[in-house]
């Protein structure tokens, strides 16, 4: 099973957001990285479980990533 890819960005106030491209809507904030990592993850089950009891389809995972170096 593949999981979801997750964007996580710095604020400008010093904390972190973060989503999910193949889930939108789903979205977390949180003061550290580490956190955000673990309120997103929070963040999809809890998307996930609302889209099935919506009787919603679960998107298949498509968003694939790759870190290139700029030198």
């Amino acid at each position: 099973m593949s999981g979801y890819v997750i964007i996580i960005e710095r604020a400008d106030d010093g904390g972190y957001g973060a989503w999910a491209p193949d889930l939108p809507g789903c979205v977390a904030t949180a003061e550290n990285y580490d956190m955000c990592v673990l309120e997103m993850r929070d963040a999809i089950r809890f998307h996930l479980d609302g889209m099935r009891a919506d009787g919603d389809p679960i998107p298949q995972p498509t968003t694939r990533a790759v870190t290139i170096s700029a030198a």
